[in-house]
């Protein structure tokens, strides 16, 4: 017998005598929670966005289409990143100004290799303003997860408002949960007993996010 098995054997035999619940998942877990909280206009709850995002130690910058590849060609320029790392997907407009060597979202690429790339750009599947949260779901325009955890500086484009959402209940219900979901909430970020903080222990030390609309 697995360990498996005999794990799922205990739980079998702890529940035997618990009454069976015939309802449906739906009825049965309540919804009693709010959907949003608070009534907030679409140029209220981008501006919630910015203002959580920034709470959590996050780079906030806001620019046109137009105005993106310049906004990304000095955000890199700042940094001075000898290679960037690109997603397949990107929009090839969006570093049509950069200068940096651009690396791609490889699937053989180490993770020596990718500790060599300082920067990566990428777009979102959606950002959740009361939270000021950003989902990566691995589209095209987002890569593989590790490509967001390695390089030291994250540069991620949010289309407003069309990628944005009120509350995390709205953001459930546009995600697919069969894809691979991150859920970032500023730069990595951990304390010690001491609460001593430190950034970048398990992800980016800098989080810049560019608000597109």
């Amino acid at each position: 017998m697995s360990s498996r098995e005999r794990i799922l054997g205990r739980v079998r035999r702890a529940l035997a005598d618990v009454p069976r619940d015939d309802s449906p998942y739906e009825d049965a877990v309540g919804r009693e929670y709010l959907r949003e909280h608070g009534d907030r206009s679409v140029a209220e709850t981008v501006e919630l966005l910015a203002e959580n995002l920034a709470d959590y130690r996050a780079v906030v910058h806001r620019t046109d289409e137009e105005g993106l590849p310049l906004l990304i060609m000095r955000l890199l320029a700042q940094r001075g990143p000898r290679y960037v790392l690109v997603p397949p997907g990107l929009p090839p407009a969006w570093m049509s100004a950069a200068d940096p060597t651009r690396v791609h979202d490889r699937a053989v690429s180490t993770s020596h290799e990718l500790d060599e790339v300082e920067s990566v750009v990428t777009g979102c599947a959606l950002a959740v303003a009361e939270t000021g949260t950003i989902v990566l779901d691995g589209s095209p325009d987002q890569g593989r997860r590790r490509i967001t955890l390695v390089p030291d500086h994250h540069i991620c484009v949010v289309r407003v408002p069309d990628q944005v959402v009120a509350s995390v209940p709205q953001a459930l219900e546009r995600l697919d949960p069969a894809r691979p979901l991150t859920w970032i909430s500023g730069p990595s970020a951990t304390s010690d007993i001491e609460l001593d903080r430190v950034e970048g222990v398990h992800g980016p030390r800098t989080l810049e996010v560019i608000l597109v609309g």
